[in-house]
């Protein structure tokens, strides 16, 4: 999953993308809003956190202009503005959910996965492909009476594959769903994370199709 957070704040960003990153997402960090749309024009992404008071462009007028692009892309609003009337002008512009500074990370974070889950129609908090199971609150996997908690890399990887299971993802595509900006990444990244995902569950978990990418079957 990639998030872009668009965050003026240098220590709140900082923040964001610290904690998130060890969450198992890839995420971008935009410090205004024209930055802000400029990624987003370039890049897909699965959730926006958005503060409200931006350099450029502010927050509203960002959010404003992604909605009359037709563009249905969950966003979640980080910002101290806490009125009624702010959060009302908020969710009336687009917004999908509304959170007040200072908050918890642990709250932030089980609302990115209520808006994750809603985007895909789903209620339920796992993911389950054929024999594998996925916790997305515990980042445990399940696979053939096998069970064990994840590393970032590890589920950021394996709940890509199964997000999309039956299908074949490409080793770029997967890169792009594990890094960030400017995140270094070794050549070999992607079949360690795989090799390692193997090591503890089995060789059949992911299956590499060759020339195209990787898949884990439906």
């Amino acid at each position: 999953m990639r998030l872009l957070a668009v965050e003026d704040d240098q220590m709140i960003g900082a923040v964001l993308k610290k904690a998130l990153k060890a969450d198992g997402y890839a995420i971008d960090w935009a410090k205004d809003g024209l930055e802000a749309w400029e990624a987003l024009q370039s890049q897909n992404y699965d959730l926006v956190l958005l503060d409200l008071g931006l350099p450029g462009m502010d927050g509203l007028s960002l959010l404003q202009k992604l909605r009359a692009a037709k563009n249905a892309l969950p966003v979640l609003v980080i910002t101290a503005r806490d009125s009624v009337q702010d959060r009302v002008l908020g969710l009336d512009a687009g917004a999908d959910d509304y959170l007040i500074k200072p908050f918890s990370l642990d709250e932030l974070e089980a609302r990115i996965r209520s808006l994750l889950r809603r985007r895909g129609s789903g209620l339920s908090s796992v993911i389950a492909s054929r024999d594998a199971t996925l916790d997305t609150v515990s980042k445990t996997l399940t696979y053939s009476g096998k069970s064990g908690i994840l590393s970032a890399k590890e589920y950021a990887l394996i709940s890509a594959l199964m997000a999309t299971a039956g299908s074949v993802i490409s080793r770029a595509q997967l890169e792009e769903a594990l890094y960030g900006w400017n995140e270094e990444i070794a050549s070999n990244a992607i079949e360690v994370h795989i090799h390692q995902l193997r090591k503890k569950f089995g060789k059949n978990l992911i299956r590499n199709i060759r020339g195209l990418g990787y898949m884990v079957p439906a």
